[in-house]
């Protein structure tokens, strides 16, 4: 083995697994396997596989993940950028399909980045309700930010706080809370060896101040009758069962669902050695403790996968239909937007203040540009409440004054922004388009190549014959660019040209 464990992991695993354990040491020599899974906003699973390049194969617990074979660079293909699958480690799309979540419902991704669960839940609401998706570390919201860009996500709204802020604002709001916690990162030790450089004896009592934390402002955040999934990526009961079994303790209101053992790839969790090490610091219950046992590991030498750690948390309360004061009830189309005006701080990363006339004409202005050109380029109406932020516009789906005295780096669906005097659709409003919402579309093949070189930023030469465009819409203007029929980008078409609008950040610079 290859791979130089930490000893005092080893024995302690050895104390834990006792027969299995030279199974799971060996597991360490296997090369971890990929996936992918298929974004469902944007093509369906029997679509995706009429599409594909790659070999595939289904990942049990996951209905639209599937396993990639080894040497497959799905990262590298057209289809990647435009946002047909997200690249997840198998294991990592376990944890949002026992959430359950269900169109419509008030959802927290509360340790969000870089975003591929989020964008799993946005995929299970299908547009509909409002996906809260957040992380304490300012950097990483960035991947988060252009992870549900690229996916197309309409509905999201992305926090950079502390989850006590987060629940000062938002008690008994949301239906369904993910809690990927900040862990040790065992479970991933084959397929990172800098975890292990980072991991020390005394990493799992370091996690667990953190998890515990977590668990209890969620618990403050959700709804009567609510669901909570809380799950890691280490093998440490400390940061796992005992973490669960501790929850409860504290917290009567709430029973486990049991998933573990419920298929042959959910192991149970561990109870037994947790059991002995906690017994001495604090009286936990015999019928807590048949309780954890029904959360769920996915051990590395029993799955094609690696390590993880999953509990089904039930609050149970009776489910509440009402609404909440932060959420009211809308029509299908907001018609008159509201207008969270710009604040001291505004967004951190789209931060600035109009620069011409009044604050009252500047924002009008803005809303008559932005309003123009959703009238001459769509044939849809967006739903949702338009926030200004500066020069930048929002469709948001939580109304005015929702996010205040809030961290927020994207309030809403970004829609683009002013510039001198104009509005410039932003890429993220063309990754969440479809073909059939927009005036004016041309369609790239991913097979011709042509469609690399619009990833790559080139100007194209495209015949008017190829602009496909509503009744009465000229050839000319902004375009929505496809690839093989589903949204990439921006260009603007005139005389045979297509200018390329797609963002420097985002080209392809692969060879």
């Amino acid at each position: 083995m290859a791979l130089q464990l930490p000893l005092t992991f080893k024995e302690r695993m050895q104390s834990i697994l006792k027969d299995e354990y030279d199974d799971f040491l060996q597991s360490y020599d296997q090369t971890p396997i990929g996936g992918i899974r298929v974004n469902t906003l944007k093509i369906s699973v029997v679509d995706m596989l009429k599409l594909t390049p790659f070999k595939l194969q289904s990942i049990p617990w996951c209905p639209s993940g599937f396993y990639t074979e080894a040497g497959a660079r799905p990262g590298l293909h057209p289809y990647y950028h435009a946002g047909l699958y997200y690249i997840q480690e198998p294991s990592a799309m376990a944890p949002v399909e026992l959430l359950d979540v269900q169109p419509g419902e008030l959802v927290l991704d509360l340790c969000a980045a870089p975003g591929g669960k989020s964008t799993q839940i946005a995929a299970k609401l299908q547009g509909q309700g409002v996906l809260v998706s957040n992380d304490l570390n300012s950097e990483r919201t960035k991947a988060l930010a252009k992870n549900l860009e690229l996916y197309g996500v309409r509905n999201a709204i992305v926090l950079n706080e502390h989850p006590d802020h987060i629940r000062d604002k938002f008690p008994l709001f949301f239906h369904k809370i993910l809690i990927d916690a900040p862990c040790s990162g065992e479970g991933m030790f084959r397929k990172d060896e800098d975890m292990v450089k980072q991991w020390t004896e005394e990493s799992p009592e370091k996690y667990a101040g953190m998890q515990r934390d977590i668990l209890r402002a969620a618990a403050s955040m959700l709804r009567s009758g609510g669901r909570i999934v809380y799950s890691t990526c280490t093998f440490s009961p400390e940061e796992n069962e005992g973490m669960i079994a501790e929850f409860l303790n504290g917290h009567p209101e709430f029973h486990v669902i049991p998933v573990g053992g419920t298929t042959k790839y959910f192991a149970t969790g561990e109870t037994a050695w947790t059991r002995d090490q906690m017994q001495a610091q604090q009286s936990i219950s015999d019928e807590i403790w048949d309780e954890v046992e029904g959360t769920a590991r996915l051990w590395p030498h029993k799955i094609q996968g690696e390590g993880h750690f999953m509990a089904v948390l039930q609050h149970d309360g009776e489910p509440t239909a009402e609404g909440h004061a932060l959420y009211e009830s809308k029509p299908e189309h907001v018609v008159e937007p509201s207008i969270l005006k710009q604040s001291k701080k505004g967004t951190r990363q789209d931060r600035g203040a109009l620069k011409r006339g009044s604050e009252a004409s500047s924002e009008a202005e803005v809303l008559t540009a932005y309003h123009q050109f959703m009238k001459e380029h769509l044939s849809v109406v967006l739903e949702g409440y338009t926030i200004v932020y500066g020069q930048h516009i929002y469709q948001s789906s939580l109304p005015h004054g929702a996010l205040d005295k809030l961290k927020v780096i994207r309030p809403g669906w970004n829609m683009g922004f002013m510039k001198n005097g104009r509005f410039i659709p932003g890429h993220p409003l063309a990754t969440a388009l479809h073909a059939s919402e927009c005036v004016r579309v041309i369609d790239l093949s991913s097979k011709t190549g042509e469609a690399v070189k619009y990833l790559k930023g080139e100007t194209l030469e495209i015949g008017e014959e190829r602009v496909i465009c509503t009744t009465g819409a000229t050839t000319k203007g902004y375009a929505l660019i496809c690839i093989d029929g589903y949204s990439a980008g921006w260009g603007k078409w005139q005389n045979g040209i297509l200018k390329n609008e797609y963002p420097v950040g985002w080209r392809w610079t692969s060879v």
